[in-house]
């Protein structure tokens, strides 16, 4: 048995047929983990879809109404860059119940690991870039609003800027933003973040971890009670959609530095997996598959 649970519903898949986005790769990582005998079937729990109190603390109820409804405009629609579907809709609100679940998990087990999720790019009004509801903003309200934590910080290692997280939480002393991306790719308007690290096009593992080790050690006099780590697997130099240079290994070196981090303060963390294009499918599932081995590795 692994020492945390891995939070996972096959309804994390978006349904979205031929897209650059694989949202596939829920099941595919689910798969992988169970073939390799890393996890076994009793190490998966499956999530309820986010309450809709939990999603309105973090977004428009007129966003909310028309992602139910069906009624999106098509200007609403194109921003999104995925296809409508009721079971896109359904995906969201369990990916973000998923991200709740892991986050309490989280402050029981050290570590919380919500296989899907890390939606960044939504804003409380409409979506974008493949994002419809901002389940790491939600689930940190969730947690506050029960109690559960103050302060929370959101280490954000997609090779996209975190614009949605950086837009929601401006302005918030509770919740500590730290963005880490390729500064010359998606979203062109970047809201400050309270740590931004604009990187150049083509870093490789050396630079990048460096980089992200004196980021942390900053970041962490927050004395966050939570941490969310957004794993993205797109900083991969195989990316379709990014361009850094980071290796395999390179990407599961990032993911133990910021377990044993974080854990070294005692501070527990939620994992949520955000972006992956490889060209090849499998590139990313074992990207995504390696975040939950170095986490195991971290507990050990």
């Amino acid at each position: 048995m692994l020492p945390f649970k891995l939070v996972y519903h096959n309804g994390y898949d978006l349904n979205l047929g031929e897209h650059v986005f694989p949202s596939q790769k829920y099941r595919l990582i689910r798969d992988r983990l169970l073939e390799e005998h890393f996890a076994e079937p009793a190490d998966f729990i499956a999530p309820q879809p986010a309450s809709d109190a939990d999603i309105l603390r973090v977004h428009d109820p007129r966003w909310v109404q028309r992602l139910k409804t069906g009624t999106l405009s098509v200007e609403e629609i194109l921003k999104l860059e995925i296809p409508y579907s009721p079971e896109m809709v359904a995906g969201f609100w369990l990916a973000t119940g998923g991200s709740i679940l892991a986050a309490r998990n989280a402050l029981r087990e050290r570590i919380g690991f919500n296989i899907g999720g890390g939606f960044h790019h939504a804003f409380p009004g409409h979506g974008e870039g493949f994002c419809a509801i901002h389940d790491v903003a939600v689930a940190i309200r969730a947690l506050q609003h029960d109690g559960l934590i103050q302060r929370a910080m959101v280490v954000d290692l997609d090779v996209h800027h975190g614009n949605g997280t950086a837009a929601i939480f401006a302005g918030d002393r509770s919740v500590l933003t730290l963005s880490m991306h390729q500064f010359h790719n998606y979203p062109s308007e970047k809201p400050d973040s309270i740590i931004d690290i604009h990187l150049r096009d083509g870093v490789e593992d050396e630079e990048y971890l460096s980089r992200l080790k004196d980021s942390l050690a900053v970041a962490m006099s927050f004395a966050p009670n939570l941490v969310f780590y957004l794993a993205g697997a797109d900083p991969y130099q195989q990316d379709q959609l990014g361009g850094l240079s980071l290796t395999i290994d390179g990407l599961k070196q990032r993911d133990r530095l910021v377990f044993e981090t974080a854990l070294a303060q005692n501070v527990p963390i939620a994992v949520v997996l955000a972006g992956g294009y490889a060209r090849h499918t499998g590139d990313t599932v074992t990207i995504h598959c390696n975040t939950a081995k170095a986490a195991k590795e971290a507990l050990s």
